[in-house]
């Protein structure tokens, strides 16, 4: 009986050695983001809708989303700006969330433009700036080259401009990050919308920003 005891007593200690070790392991994975960690977003400055110029610095120790639009744009941006305020509802009074909104056509988005596009829009988040002000060549090397979303000249009927509807999620640091797909491929940007049937992506963007905030 003594040997059947002491078995107890071995096998006890080894699990909460065991407990011990890797409870502090499993709370930490789900506290840190999982997500892939690409390229840090390079240094902008730009015009908000408020007149206040805004660079990439405005924004360090916060978690952003960025997409590019134009105000007078008729087809997907109304309804990516929809995705845009359930976003910021989700995470309205956080000092430590944002939005970056670039305008494609900064000679028509003036920032007198854009805070009216704001009020008609329900954009009240103090962290969410519509950003105008540079050259089409500024904002579409930084929409193709810095965010590789693409942005440019477009059909009459799309309002004379493309671009995607893609959401970009920015981490604290300024990079940005993705979770994986169910094949383990990092899917980079969030679908705002459900253009090919695939569904949009918002639930997860806003599930992946709140482990963002945890970092």
């Amino acid at each position: 009986m003594k040997k059947q005891n002491y078995s107890y007593v071995g096998i006890s200690l080894v699990i909460l050695l065991f407990g011990i070790y890797a409870i502090p392991k499993i709370i930490a994975h789900f506290q840190t983001a999982n997500l892939h960690k690409f390229n840090k977003v390079p240094d902008f400055e730009f015009i908000n809708q408020d007149e206040k110029t805004i660079t990439n610095k405005d924004y360090e120790g916060k978690v952003y989303v960025v997409e590019f639009f134009f105000a007078t744009c008729p087809t997907i941006c109304p309804l990516m700006n929809q995705k845009m305020v359930e976003i910021q509802n989700e995470f309205m009074g956080n000092p430590n969330f944002g939005i970056a909104s670039f305008s494609i056509t900064p000679d028509i988005d003036t920032p007198h433009l854009l805070k009216e596009y704001a009020k008609n829009n329900g954009i009240n988040h103090k962290n969410w700036h519509l950003l105008t002000g540079k050259s089409d060549d500024v904002v579409y090397n930084l929409s193709n080259d810095g965010f590789k979303l693409y942005a440019g000249k477009g059909e009459v009927s799309h309002g004379g401009f493309e671009h995607s509807g893609l959401f970009a999620l920015v981490d604290k640091d300024g990079y940005i990050r993705s979770r994986y797909d169910e094949n383990g491929n990092p899917i980079m940007y969030y679908r705002a919308l459900d253009e090919h049937g695939f569904g949009d992506q918002i639930t997860e963007l806003k599930e992946d920003i709140k482990l963002l905030l945890k970092e």
